[in-house]
């Protein structure tokens, strides 16, 4: 069987998608990295995929991934009770309504002094803009302020450890960089919360000190440099809504339409935009974990140890899950909520047990804050290249989306 990382690389997004419709959606074999793998798709195969039964996560990620995306000893690499103990902590902060709005009003201040700050200037780009004051937002909330040359700092290095993680070459030695430089900065972030007691925030102590005074299954602290991976695991995804907040700048300029449907809607209207936005643009190509005995899917032998790849980026485009899936349709979830293992940019399953991002209300709060500020901004767009290719992941628009804001 013929090994298809370098069909991968070239063509991205569209590698898996294009495999399932060549076996009309049947299960994909194929070799990754000389690796045995097998590729499943559709709602049922994410029960299956998320079912720690099947499919493992420990050992199961490349280490170019976790040294980039996700840091050595992040909750992503466990598996089991160690797994579910981490994740808790995770899911006590990220699922918090309280906490959660209060990240959502943050963010609403830093646009409002981004965008006043923009007025009668030149162009600039959306997406280093937002990238700079989502990390201004989620610090402060978090409770590690940044001074402004801090934060322009730390944001260039976030927004780094994302761009970097599925690729070769200069993006990713970046990434690397990046994420090393933040690793030690705040595991020293870290020892200075334990040392000073729990800083009082809104709502209790801030979300830097639970992770740093976090005791994980075995009863003991997490060492500071791994404390600093699963801050930095809340500050990182928090600012790679700078990609969905730049695609729904692409949204709103391709389809006019939709700034009435957002600056004269409300929640519910936000809500749906920021759905279809994950649905529609393409983040996360698939997830993958190992097969944790010898298993069988669809008449599909999968031995012990194989990889097992769940197809994302081609479910959020199936026309059996989503009628007219090419089209932007955010009305198709007014009134409907995704069912849990339907819309899956972020991973299925249960957030709790299994290995769902746990930041996707964080995600659609921040979305649902900036959308329709967006659409209520008075702007233009400058000729540009607003392609988004396929073959690059994470992809956005060539020029990352340039403005005007009229003084």
């Amino acid at each position: 069987m013929p090994d298809s990382t370098l069909p991968l690389l070239a063509q991205g997004y569209a590698w898996l998608p294009d495999r399932f419709r060549r076996t009309g959606g049947a299960p994909v074999r194929t070799r990754l990295l000389g690796k045995p793998a097998v590729a499943l798709h559709g709602p049922e195969a994410v029960a299956f995929f998320y079912d720690e039964d099947h499919v493992r996560r420990r050992s199961a990620l490349p280490e170019p991934v976790i040294d980039t995306l996700f840091g050595q000893g992040a909750v992503h690499t466990l598996d089991g009770a160690v797994h579910r103990a981490r994740k808790a902590m995770f899911t006590s902060l990220l699922k918090d309504g309280g906490r959660v709005t209060s990240l959502a009003e943050e963010v609403g201040r830093k646009w409002s002094a981004a965008t006043a700050e923009w007025k009668g200037g030149a162009p600039v780009v959306l997406f280093d803009e937002v990238g700079l004051l989502l990390t201004k937002a989620v610090c402060a909330w978090a409770g590690v302020p940044r001074q402004p040359h801090e934060a322009t700092a730390v944001a260039r290095d976030l927004l780094a450890m994302v761009d970097g993680f599925a690729t070769a070459g200069p993006r990713h030695l970046r990434a690397r960089r990046a994420r090393a430089r933040q690793e030690e900065h705040f595991a020293r972030e870290i020892m200075k919360l334990r040392a000073s007691g729990a800083p009082e925030a809104d709502g209790g102590a801030s979300v830097a000190y639970a992770i740093a005074v976090h005791r994980d299954a075995d009863g003991r602290l997490l060492d500071a440099r791994t404390a600093a991976v699963e801050l930095l695991n809340v500050l990182r995804p928090t600012v790679a809504v700078t990609w969905y907040t730049v695609f729904a700048a692409h949204a709103l300029h391709r389809w006019p339409r939709l700034r009435a449907f957002l600056a004269e809607g409300g929640p519910a209207e936000a809500r749906a935009f920021g759905h279809e936005v994950r649905r529609f643009y393409p983040f996360a190509p698939f997830v993958g974990g190992l097969a944790a005995r010898d298993l069988e899917w669809q008449g599909t032998p999968i031995a012990e140890g194989a990889l097992v790849l769940l197809d994302l980026h081609g479910q959020n485009h199936d026309p059996a899950l989503w009628p007219r899936p090419y089209s932007f349709e955010p009305e198709r979830f007014l009134g409907h909520e995704p069912g849990r293992d339907e819309l899956v940019p972020q991973g299925g399953g249960d957030v709790g047990a299994g290995h769902r991002c746990p930041g996707e209300d964080v995600t659609l709060a921040v979305l649902a804050t900036l959308t329709p500020a967006l659409a209520g901004l008075e702007y233009t767009v400058p000729d540009q290249d607003l392609r988004i290719p396929l073959s690059r992941v994470p992809t956005a628009p060539r020029s990352g989306f340039r403005l005007a804001v009229p003084g």
